[in-house]
């Protein structure tokens, strides 16, 4: 724990103001405690649904980080090459895919100019 913030229950409501201002700087908490002993902790608003939004996707997908590691390995091995790509799939599960155009859209390479008559 940080000594600089663990500060006991009783200080932290004579600072609150102050404490709740300087938990919305990225990675600063207070630990509160009473006679001693952690009791609970503030963090920003912004902070705690990020955890929230952090502990949904790890419940969803439980092996997340195996597959992102599988991924890695697929990557740097070459393997991913051979796999089914999005558009593929979508036209196999029958979803309509736009056929690609020929035109890109962007900057043309030559720039036009304006034929004047000169008179």
């Amino acid at each position: 724990m940080n000594t600089k913030t663990t500060i006991p229950i009783t200080e932290a409501r004579k600072n609150i103001f102050d404490i709740a201002e300087a938990v919305q700087q990225p990675g600063v908490h207070y630990t509160f405690t009473e006679k001693g002993r952690p009791k609970a902790v503030l963090i920003s608003a912004e902070e705690f649904e990020s955890w929230q939004e952090t502990f949904e996707v790890m419940e969803q997908f439980p092996d997340l980080s195996k597959d992102i590691e599988e991924a890695h390995k697929a990557f740097e091995s070459g393997e991913y090459k051979n796999w089914v790509t999005l558009d593929a799939l979508l036209k196999q599960e029958g979803f309509l895919v736009s056929d690609k155009v020929a035109k890109k859209y962007g900057i043309p390479s030559k720039t036009k100019t304006n034929s004047r008559k000169k008179t």
